[in-house]
């Protein structure tokens, strides 16, 4: 009868949601006394899930996972685990979703700490933290993160705690503390060595890595962790590895990923590749890179890989008309992202003193009006600007505002004089030491 009740439900899904849902309701709040299978209830649950998911309901959403908890606990702890994970990852679906999932967690962590569920309620709060970190709240994140690893570390749970570590690394990172990010993801390394590491966790400790190297302006050791984070999520999407994904523990805070999440991990990393190799001034590479593999392949024609390929080009050229061209035409692509969006705006800043270099170069005094109508910026933009530029040498003269010109000294030759003195006075002060060193033992 139940099975019926699910096909019918599953037809009108589509054409009549309201009265699928219907169904769907008298199948999981049936009587304990009915006939009605746990299987069934499950298919009943996890159907509506997916279809308040697609009708974007999330107040429907947070209803019937609050409406379920006499379900959950009917059946196993382990069942009914998986079950709210996958019961609250169905936000993500749903836009403007964030805030009513993360209430949702909330709820259903007091609800599993007062039905004494410590590991579900660590799994949850693990997702809480994620979920902080996403809506831009730290200072709960960093709050609920100190206690998840004071309860891990006596529990000696490694799995949870390298994911812990992990998301105190990108909480860190958020908020511009590179050194407490890179110490946490220490951690997380460490701990993931001494256990089995599930290939989605790896990519993100290999991703997370990449990012802290980006940041530091080592993009040629940021480049090889993308490659590792793509080649991963690359073998883990692979039909063979199949099995291993199935092997996830439901208990995991980190539910099994996707193969569209993979994919998409995996053209983020493939990206990231793209852009070490514009800020690493190698824009030829990227046509090699381009050229090869299944992956690039795949990614070839995706909007942020063509949007890069155009700030690389515009790059090559140094030209600042196309590099702005790229930047609006590619707009939400490229500022979506917020590694991107930082160091394409540290490009903007090489790309432009690249062409006010070659714009002066032919000149001992030039009007500053005229360069800028060359590079067509207004001229209290390119003033400033140059001033920068006299201030940290890449520039030599001055900036004569009464007449609007800026003046070109010639290059200074270098003098070691300074150098050499300090060196000799080094050298003295040594001799000293020792001559009073000797002079003590007398």
């Amino acid at each position: 009868m139940a099975s019926q009740q699910l096909e019918q439900a599953h037809a009108l899904a589509k054409e009549s949601p309201q009265q699928a849902v219907e169904i769907y309701a008298s199948v999981l709040h049936a009587d304990q006394t009915s006939d009605i299978t746990i299987a069934e209830r499950e298919t009943a649950l996890l159907s509506m899930a997916a279809l308040f998911e697609r009708m974007q309901d999330a107040a429907a959403l947070t209803n019937l996972i609050n409406s379920s908890q006499s379900y959950l606990i009917t059946v196993s702890k382990a069942k009914s685990s998986k079950l709210i994970r996958t019961l609250v990852d169905r936000f993500d679906g749903i836009q403007g979703g964030l805030q009513p999932q993360i209430a949702t967690c909330q709820g259903m962590v007091e609800w599993a700490r007062g039905e004494n569920r410590e590991y579900l309620r660590q799994a949850l709060e693990t997702r809480l933290v994620s979920l902080y970190l996403e809506s831009r709240m730290y200072t709960e994140a960093l709050e609920l993160i100190s206690r998840l690893l004071s309860e891990l570390k006596k529990l000696d749970d490694k799995m949870q705690l390298v994911e812990v570590h992990l998301l105190e690394s990108k909480v860190y990172m958020a908020v511009k503390n590179l050194a407490k990010s890179r110490a946490a993801l220490t951690s997380a390394r460490t701990g993931a060595n001494s256990i089995y590491t599930p290939p989605p966790l790896q990519a993100q400790l290999d991703l997370q890595s990449g990012i802290l190297h980006a940041e530091e302006g080592d993009f040629k050791t940021a480049y090889s962790y993308f490659f590792e984070t793509m080649e991963g999520l690359a073998a883990y999407v692979n039909p063979k590895s199949a099995s291993a994904a199935s092997a996830e523990t439901p208990f995991s805070s980190s539910p099994a990923v996707s193969a569209g999440a993979s994919e998409q991990r995996q053209l983020q990393a493939f990206a990231y590749m793209i852009l070490c190799k514009i800020m690493l001034q190698q824009p030829d590479d990227i046509t090699g890179l381009l050229a090869t593999g299944k992956t690039a392949a795949k990614f070839r024609d995706q909007l942020v890989v063509i949007a890069l390929q155009a700030v690389a080009k515009a790059q090559k050229q140094r030209s600042l008309a196309d590099f702005e061209r790229a930047l609006s035409e590619y707009r939400s692509s490229l500022q979506s992202d917020e590694l991107i969006r930082s160091h394409l705006t540290a490009l903007y800043d090489t790309l432009l003193e690249q062409n006010l270099v070659r714009l002066i170069e032919p000149y001992s005094r030039v009007e500053i009006s005229h360069i800028a109508s060359l590079i067509g910026l207004p001229i209290s933009v390119v003033e400033n600007k140059m001033s920068q530029m006299i201030l940290d040498n890449v520039l030599h003269g001055i900036l004569d505002q009464g007449n609007g010109c800026l003046v070109i000294f010639p290059e200074p030759k270098n003098s070691t004089t300074y150098e050499t003195t300090l060196e000799t006075i080094k050298s003295l002060g040594n001799v000293v030491e020792s001559l009073y060193a000797k002079a003590a033992t007398l």
